[in-house]
């Protein structure tokens, strides 16, 4: 539940109904479905697989694996990059969390009921403008966060799990009856699930891929992390699948949850930030209980926002405390300091450092750019070449201790021969695109 928490976080809930309704709905789901489980699921295993059999944080639990194989153990840099790729994407998914939880505390007592067309950008982009706000609210995840890891693996992020994904469940199924009984959702089932065909492109299928690898979250070194306190009776294959499962639904779901709200209050179903804290809030103040509605979504956001935030933070916790011997809440004060300081850049960029440019780019744009479309797919397509090319085929048997021989050897082409070069073009797009 762990991992699946971490997985499921905000681009499950506000980007995937959207990009799958602007892709030829079923037709999409479908290509996404089959590369979540010909890419993701593999490349879940593998990421996993090092963790538990190195046993440590993801520097340290590569160089022994590497080591096992017979290989440099100079791979020990890419577990430093998985962390500096988690670092970054915290920094700035913190502050996003917190407008999440500045919009829940808004639903908590009205302030989000008189919001129309016209009012509703002006709200999200005071609070943008507002620094000490948002160092406060981009703070309180983080306080949160702290608080959860500083329980331990078993009191702390163990049970955080077993309560914030059953909630979210509940939430998302909560709001989904909710909808049914108050409209739009035959123009939702139609817009997520009428197979269109004629809007697959390659571009599609590649959009399906990527989705598929940055949803299911590898590359960042929680689920190495994840997988170093797994214990040895767990089957890495039946976890992966189930996470992959679950991460799908969820996603799936959040469209049942959006889009009737979107359609029946005559909205535009855009998608990012603006369909959450601009257009929604929109449908809220029109809806008969949209208060209450609006708390519970914000809530579900917050949910899924907290453990994602979790997943990026505990491998950094541990390896500060490894690195420099310092006992677990040593480390966490001084990871927070540290992340704390970083995520005031991000806010700074949405306001005093706008206009404030590096290399021609925005420093909005760089952090969110950097992390995201190249440092993480580097880190993907480069877990994936170790486990696929690197690791002992020996080794990686014995960990993943998959019964079937075929069923190993289908992980072990697929790893060779389709992740890896999938993950190479999902690399290579965000280069040239960009």
């Amino acid at each position: 539940m762990a991992a699946t928490g971490f997985s499921v976080g905000l681009g499950n809930i506000w980007r995937f109904p959207y990009v799958t309704g602007e892709n030829g709905g079923s037709a999409f789901v479908l290509i996404y479905l089959f590369a979540a489980f010909a890419i993701g699921v593999p490349i879940l295993m593998s990421e996993i697989m090092i963790g538990r059999r190195g046993g440590a944080t993801p520097p340290m639990s590569m160089r022994e694996v590497a080591l096992a194989s017979k290989r440099s153990p100079s791979w020990a840099w890419l577990g430093y990059l998985n962390l500096l790729t988690g670092f970054a994407i915290a920094a700035v998914y913190t502050v996003v969390t917190g407008w999440v939880l500045f919009y829940l505390f808004e639903a908590l007592w009205g302030g989000l009921d008189q919001l129309d067309v016209a009012t509703s950008p002006d709200y999200f982009n005071a609070l943008l403008a507002d620094i000490p706000a948002l160092m406060f609210w981009g703070a309180l995840p983080l306080v949160i966060t702290g608080c959860i890891i500083a329980g331990g693996v078993a009191k702390g992020i163990e049970r955080a799990a077993k309560c914030l994904m059953p909630l979210l469940i509940l939430l998302l199924l909560s709001l989904v009856v909710h909808n049914v009984f108050m409209g739009g959702m035959p123009e939702t089932l139609d817009y997520l699930f009428s197979a269109d065909f004629s809007k697959v492109t390659p571009a599609t299928v590649l959009t399906a891929v990527g989705h598929a690898f940055f949803s299911i979250g590898v590359g960042m070194g929680a689920m190495m992390m994840y997988g170093a306190y797994l214990p040895p009776h767990i089957s890495i294959a039946t976890s992966a699948v189930v996470v992959a499962l679950i991460d799908t639904s969820v996603a799936l779901i959040a469209g049942l949850v959006i889009f009737p709200m979107v359609f029946h209050h005559q909205l535009d179903p855009a998608g990012g930030a603006g369909l959450i804290f601009q257009t929604l809030p929109i449908a809220f103040a029109q809806m008969p209980a949209g208060g209450l509605v609006a708390v519970l979504f914000f809530l579900l956001l917050g949910l899924a926002a907290l453990s994602s935030l979790v997943g990026l933070c505990e491998p950094l916790v541990a390896w500060v405390g490894e690195r420099f011997k310092l006992r677990r809440i040593r480390s966490l004060v001084v990871l927070m300091g540290v992340m704390a300081a970083a995520a005031m850049t991000s806010v700074l960029s949405y306001n005093l450092w706008q206009d404030v440019t590096l290399f021609g780019y925005s420093m909005n744009w760089l952090m969110s750019y950097l992390p995201d479309q190249f440092m993480l797919p580097l880190g993907g397509f480069l877990i994936a070449l170790f486990a696929g090319w690197f690791i002992q085929s020996s080794e990686a048997k014995d960990e993943l201790n998959i019964s079937s021989p075929r069923l190993f050897a289908l992980w072990h082409l697929l790893m060779r021969f389709a992740v890896v070069p999938a993950l190479f073009i999902i690399l290579l797009t965000g280069l040239v695109v960009q």
